[in-house]
């Protein structure tokens, strides 16, 4: 795309490029991709590269590594173990999102979603 001549830019010298045309790279930290195919099958990356680049608003995301493939009868098996902590099906994700909004400790905030059947807002609001 920007010539050289077969022997590569400098990376440096792309990023400046870049950068004049209007357009920001930046990297993305993920431990997981998941992509839903329209026929329920998905396509799971682990540890990806993901590099993000926005060019004047538009963000674009690419996504670099060894998909594995998860067929739609495997994944509505994964959704329902995997996702949810403990006993009470409240995902951990939830109990740390409350958690951190209430600025209450992790049990607390187990609690309070346990007692709004998963309410975020009204859990926090519980907390608050």
């Amino acid at each position: 795309m920007f010539g050289g001549g077969g022997g590569g830019l400098d990376p440096r010298k792309m990023q400046q490029m870049m950068k004049q045309m209007g357009i920001d790279v930046d990297e993305l930290d993920a431990e997981e991709v998941v992509i839903t195919k329209s026929d329920g099958e998905q396509l799971v990356f682990d540890n990806p590269e993901i590099t993000i680049m926005d060019a004047r608003g538009q963000e674009t995301y690419q996504v670099v590594g060894e998909p594995e493939t998860r067929g739609a009868d495997e994944t509505s098996a994964v959704e329902s173990g995997d996702e949810s902590g403990g006993s009470s099906g409240i995902p951990d994700e939830d109990v740390e999102i409350v958690a951190q909004q209430a600025g209450a400790n992790e049990d607390d905030a187990r609690e309070a979603l346990e007692a709004t059947d998963g309410d975020l807002a009204a859990a926090v609001e519980r907390l608050q």
